[in-house]
């Protein structure tokens, strides 16, 4: 990926959802103006959550999610309808398509209460409205159309376009603390798990975020930075790191310097940082036997010294001096049930935007399991879990409370 593509993650994520035949990969097309989604009058056409990043005018880059139909009665019926679920929990507004013949249904009702619950904006789309003798007057965030005539498809895109901007943020991942002209030097180490001649998503975020709020950024390998900050005029404000190398850097970094790390930096943009360190004091309430989630956002392929399945599980291990368990999760897999673990150590989320990455914290709250991130998780178990925090003087406060 080009460091000028919008990252998936970032783009708004719009969901067409509803019952079998209402029209969901019609109107799909019809907005996307493409063939995007297989159609067809047999019932369940659509087997899986189809997802396609694009341009889509007037809101610009998107992903556009289309799901199977929320009524499947069929031997795979259960397994799709919990694609769609999925498909949800990740969803930033959320198109409802209805038969306008039919009317709302009871799982358009059920669709619509779980919109709410989850604070999900939607717009109810009665679509074939080509078929009614007469076209009702539409409520707010509600409207007329026919995929088949392409009526009001324009006006459709105009109103998921109106609720991107209002419901837009304006969120920085580094922006927000520093100042035009401060120096930030960031951490990148080089080895077997770094991506050959490129750097990784949060490394490219991060540094676009620092040049777009005026900062100068500093890129070294973790093995050159005494001789960056050698270089270096005077001191610069920040030291963002990898976390896997957190305790040498922290010790190469002089304490009247900031310094935190890339996967605490994501947690905050994505998350919730307060849940995420206080979640971190768990790992030395862990007993022989416990089982820990670790879960990822991201599917690349595992490096035999992987940071999830390999490098946590064996600083947990030293850290507790327990027999732990361990089960691994990665992309959109990410269990309803947790009621098996004592906690869950989470990646920062770079791969899932933001809406997916608080539904997994809140589901984690709601159940009762503390969860906790790779960043603070490895800063705790080095002992510089308040260094790590220190450009988040609120966060270090609720610690001590």
């Amino acid at each position: 990926m080009g460091i000028n593509d919008k990252p998936s993650a970032e783009r708004v994520h719009i969901g067409f959802f509803g019952i079998r035949n209402a029209g969901k990969s019609s109107l799909v097309n019809a907005v996307t103006g493409q063939n995007l989604v297989v159609v067809s009058d047999i019932l369940g056409t659509t087997t899986d959550s189809v997802e396609k990043t694009m341009e889509l005018l007037p809101i610009g880059p998107v992903v556009i999610i289309d799901t199977p139909g929320i009524d499947d009665d069929s031997s795979l019926g259960s397994l799709r309808i919990e694609q769609t679920k999925k498909a949800i929990n990740k969803t930033d507004i959320a198109v409802l398509v209805v038969d306008s013949q039919k009317g709302l249904t009871k799982h358009d009702l059920e669709l619509i209460k779980l919109f709410k619950e989850k604070r999900i904006p939607c717009i109810t789309a009665f679509n074939k409205c080509d078929l009614l003798p007469l076209i009702p007057v539409a409520k707010e965030n509600e409207i007329y159309v026919s995929a088949k005539i392409g009526q009001s498809i324009h006006e459709l895109k105009e109103l998921i376009g109106k609720i991107s901007l209002t419901s837009e943020s304006e969120k920085k991942i580094v922006g927000d603390i520093i100042s035009e002209g401060d120096s930030v030097v960031l951490v990148v180490p080089i080895d077997s798990s770094a991506p050959k001649g490129r750097l990784i998503l949060p490394q490219q975020q991060t540094i676009r975020d620092v040049i777009d709020s005026g900062g100068i950024a500093t890129v070294t390998r973790d093995s050159e930075l005494n001789t960056t900050f050698h270089l270096l005029s005077k001191k610069p404000k920040l030291v963002i790191t990898d976390s896997q190398v957190f305790k040498p850097v922290a010790q190469a970094v002089p304490d009247d310097v900031l310094l935190t790390s890339f996967s605490i930096l994501f947690a905050r943009y994505k998350g919730n940082l307060s849940q995420l360190a206080r979640g971190a004091y768990y790992l030395s309430k862990l007993n022989n036997g416990d089982k820990v989630l670790i879960s990822e956002g991201c599917t690349h392929h595992r490096q035999c010294n992987d940071i999830g399945t390999v490098k946590l599980p064996g600083w947990i291990n030293s850290f507790t001096g327990k027999n732990i368990k361990y089960d691994f999760t990665s992309g959109g897999d990410f269990p309803v049930d947790l009621s098996d673990y004592s906690m869950i150590v989470h990646c920062g989320g770079c791969m899932l935007n933001e809406r997916e990455m608080k539904y997994r914290l809140r589901h984690a709250q709601d159940c009762g399991i503390p969860i906790t991130n790779y960043g603070t998780a490895i800063a705790y178990m080095h002992g510089i879990l308040k260094r790590s925090l220190s450009p988040f003087p609120d966060i270090i406060a609720e610690l001590e409370q």
